[in-house]
């Protein structure tokens, strides 16, 4: 039987494709308005990481009704350092809108979850979106859209994708571009022929697959999955298939559903539904729920092994606990044991030591993402440099690869070409985009990756655009040269001064300005040089009788380098940390002590005060 009354459809892009941005369109069209102030300017990119960043971290549940039919679309990230969240979101859903940027084309991240669609057997809806774009060249991303789908190994069906063109902003669809868009009339009409309705059995048992996490204050925590057979009722009570060979019975107290970005409480939930469910504290990702008397184990949801590890410690600088709430070891702990229940695409090795343990995750952005969300709630904490995690295979090392893909202005390419030679990266595509830019498409060591975009950016004087997804396991490929410029160092605690940043800003670029405060093994600057450097950066002027201080000439004093917590942690070095505060982001040298440095580390040249 099928529920033509229902459709449960995800939608997958690139990063800044359009998803959350044409489902704005949607929901105006269905007449489902929200507080524009208080929500954003997009419906569904509701934290304020992700209204900042553009992007969407966690997956969100909504529903609209056109024309009688229940539509329950479910938003997901479009970077693969959030797969865990996309493969969760394909398992509830029977079809996906692929939006592909009129302009750009197919990106690392569109072959990225369209390859999971396509595994999971579904048909993709093609929006080519974005199709007022200036620079848009339509067929030749319809074209380059069909190589990919060819590519990964896309079944006759599914190569006889359908294609709907689109602009997200204007909320406009048409069939045909000879034929003026006027509303998204086309893509709703299409979704309702081409997505299949839910299919079940009306006499088989409950099976439910939990596929999120949320937590409610009032009811606490919900799990929130798709029912792919039976009846569930308020009070009814369930087994529950958990981790490896756990199972426990439970009871279901409250069940909801999606209106809107709404959840609306309901008496039972049919077969089909996305919904989610309270009553059951224990329930987390990937368990099934089921019927006690016929249970039915739903398989388990495969989620990419964590390819970058960081250590997450204590901070146990000279301004350790003076700008957090949460200062303690075992508070940091508890946090990170409330993100693994929610959050399967993350791991953690607790080690030996009680005031440190090592946290993986998926790529840089994920644990970057993940350490600004701590920062915000109030917690205080040092992480080390990202390395990423090795396996052994066959009697040989390997390591995570990313496909990476530049847009580089052309007096830059030659540049751009050398760097990623000496970051072992190999060139398997270039394409000239019939002006000023040229595309570049590799194959590198996930290792090359780190502190490269600050470097790129700078190379091609901020005009440059990267993105790169997850490859695979490759043959280890050497040894991959670091940062190559040295720090500066202080040497003393106190405030820094104009006086003294005068005199060290002819030494590199600084960190800091005048007036902040710093401690000693703090790093406020880099050097022009290959090695580290110690300075007194609070150093003040001692006046004397023969001159006062306003007889001076002023000297000019360049702003500091501002970096965002992704740069620090592109930045640092494997004897550095970078200190994490609500307040601050610092990086400093593990080892404070400047003669104990000098003993373990690099030399560094002492100018004394």
């Amino acid at each position: 039987m099928r529920r033509n009354d229902l459709r449960n459809i995800g939608i997958i892009a690139h990063v800044d494709h359009g998803k959350t941005t044409l489902v704005d369109a949607m929901m105006r069209q269905c007449k489902l308005f929200r507080n524009i102030d208080q929500m954003g300017e997009c419906i569904l990119d509701s934290g304020d990481l992700e209204r900042e960043r553009g992007i969407t971290i966690i997956s969100k549940n909504m529903s609209l009704v056109w024309k009688g039919v229940k539509i329950n679309i479910v938003d997901t990230p479009g970077h693969s350092d959030f797969g865990g969240e996309v493969e969760r979101v394909l398992r509830m859903v029977d079809g996906v809108l692929l939006l592909v940027d009129a302009s750009e084309g197919p990106m690392p991240q569109t072959r990225f979850v369209l390859k999971k669609a396509l595994e999971l057997n579904l048909r993709p809806i093609v929006v080519i979106n974005k199709i007022d774009r200036q620079d848009a060249r339509i067929q030749e991303v319809i074209n380059e859209t069909f190589d990919l789908f060819v590519e990964l190994d896309a079944t006759e069906e599914q190569l006889d994708f359908p294609v709907v063109y689109a602009s997200g902003r204007d909320g406009k669809a048409t069939m045909d571009l000879n034929d003026p868009p006027q509303d998204l009339t086309p893509l709703f009409q299409l979704m309702l022929k081409k997505v299949p309705a839910p299919e079940y059995d009306a006499a088989s048992p409950l099976s439910v697959l939990v596929t999120n996490i949320t937590h409610d204050d009032y009811i606490g925590r919900l799990g929130i999955g798709r029912m792919f057979g039976g009846r569930l009722k308020t009070g009814d009570k369930v087994k529950v298939f958990s981790d490896g060979d756990n199972e426990y019975l439970g009871q279901v107290l409250k069940l909801f559903i999606f209106e809107g970005l709404e959840r609306k409480e309901v008496p039972s939930v049919e077969a089909g539904e996305i919904f989610a469910f309270a009553g059951i504290p224990a329930v987390t990702i990937g368990d099934s729920v089921t019927d006690p008397e016929r249970p039915v184990k739903l398989n388990m949801l495969t989620i990419e092994p964590p390819t970058v590890s960081m250590m997450f410690m204590v901070n146990d600088s000279p301004f350790g606990g003076t700008e957090g709430k949460f200062v303690t070891s075992n508070k940091l702990r508890e946090r990170i044991e409330k993100e693994l229940r929610t959050n399967v695409s993350i791991a953690v090795d607790w080690g030996d030591l009680p005031d440190r343990f090592t946290v993986a995750g998926r790529g840089e952005l994920q644990l970057a993402i993940l350490i600004e969300q701590i920062r915000r709630e109030g917690y205080e904490f040092q992480v080390s440099m990202p390395q990423v995690i090795t396996e052994k295979k066959g009697g040989k090392v390997l390591e995570p690869y990313e496909t990476l893909v530049l847009d580089v202005p052309k007096e830059y390419q030659g540049t751009v070409i050398n760097m990623l030679g000496e970051r072992r990266g190999t060139m398997e595509k270039m394409l000239d985009l019939k002006g000023a830019y040229v595309r570049l498409s590799y194959t590198i060591p996930l290792r090359g990756l780190f502190g490269f975009r600050s470097e790129f950016l700078s190379s091609t004087k901020g005009n440059g655009v990267m993105t790169h997804t997850y490859l695979g396991y490759l043959e280890w490929a050497g040894k991959i040269g670091g940062r190559r410029n040295g720090v500066l160092v202080s040497d003393h605690t106190g405030s820094v001064s104009a006086y003294a940043i005068a005199h060290i800003q002819d030494r590199g670029k600084l960190f800091v300005a005048p007036a902040e405060k710093v401690y000693a093994g703090q790093i406020v600057g880099e050097t022009m040089r290959d090695h580290d450097l110690k300075v007194n950066p609070t150093k003040e002027k001692h006046l004397s009788n023969m001159r006062s201080s306003t007889s001076e000439i002023s000297t000019k004093i360049d702003p500091p380098v501002q970096f965002a917590l992704d740069q620090f942690l592109d930045y640092i070095n494997e004897d550095e940390l970078l200190e994490v505060t609500p307040k601050s982001l610092r990086i400093r040298k593990r080892l404070l002590d400047f003669k104990e440095r000098k003993r373990f580390g690099r030399e560094e040249d002492d100018y004394g005060d």
